[in-house]
């Protein structure tokens, strides 16, 4: 339940899928993220460090750990059903 709370909040999964790819800064992470405030950011940013799923590299920039890593592929089968989802709820023309 731990993790469902952590996953849950507010911008989480969005910060883990902009950080899968590459490490990001936080300028750049915020503005991936549609301009989330700063606050938020950083709160979400620490919670995930403490949780082990991130962490801030020696240049500054932050980057999904191993444990990050396999949290946003566990992800990907819920991905694929929520585009399946979003096809049925497009209205037809």
């Amino acid at each position: 339940m731990a993790a469902l709370d952590l996953l849950a909040r507010r911008w989480t999964l969005h910060i883990i899928w902009e950080l899968h790819e590459e490490p990001l800064g936080f300028r750049p992470l915020q503005q991936r993220c549609d301009g989330m405030s700063s606050s938020v950011l950083r709160q979400r940013l620490l919670e995930l460090i403490e949780a082990g799923l991130a962490q801030q590299t020696p240049d500054g920039r932050y980057t999904l750990t191993e444990l990050g890593q396999d949290a946003r592929e566990a992800l990907d089968p819920l991905s694929a059903w929520s585009s399946r989802w979003a096809a049925t709820m497009r209205p037809t023309m």
